[in-house]
């Protein structure tokens, strides 16, 4: 029977800072943005007082910058939308904060409620409305940071195509 522990086979990796990964400042990874999407979420009294509504537009602040990405707070009133669109060469985590949106794409709609994230890669294309009668905030993580939204011809008032559900998320 083997008596050797982990520990005296490889010694303590406290001991041995050099094989240790360096916290890093800024994410970058997917995950990490979706991490800092949370922690952000997390921390009402970081983003709630920045919040504002507006009547004739989404209103939109952004909340943080870093290389190569940005964080913005977005409010939308009852009935204010996205328009059918994409990120460029962006891609993205989508936090809802307070509220509900809903989100179309050629698979079907979804609502998405307080606490849901959505992570899409270049090229995704969604509609993302305030179809409920509350205000809605939300979070947007942009990596790299948004450089153009092209828009697209609108799902609004068409159902999913056949053989798709409508799911809730």
């Amino acid at each position: 029977m083997n008596m050797d522990s982990d520990l005296q086979i490889a010694g303590d990796l406290m001991e041995v800072p050099h094989l240790l990964q360096p916290e890093r400042e800024h994410p970058v990874t997917v995950a990490e943005f979706a991490g800092l999407a949370r922690e952000i979420a997390a921390d009402r009294d970081r983003w709630a007082p920045h919040v504002e509504y507006d009547a004739t537009t989404r209103w939109y602040h952004r909340l943080r910058t870093g290389p190569g990405y940005e964080v913005w707070l977005l409010s939308w009133v009852p009935g204010q939308g996205s328009g059918l669109h994409d990120h460029g060469r962006s891609s993205g985590v989508l936090t809802v904060l307070q509220g509900e949106l809903t989100e179309r794409t050629d698979r079907g709609v979804r609502t998405l409620r307080p606490g849901t994230q959505r992570i899409f890669a270049p090229g995704y294309v969604h509609e993302v409305a305030n179809d409920s009668l509350e205000p809605v905030v939300s979070l947007h993580v942009y990596f790299p940071g948004l450089t153009e939204m092209p828009m697209h011809e609108s799902y609004q008032g068409r159902c999913a195509p056949a053989g798709q559900e409508t799911v809730t998320a």
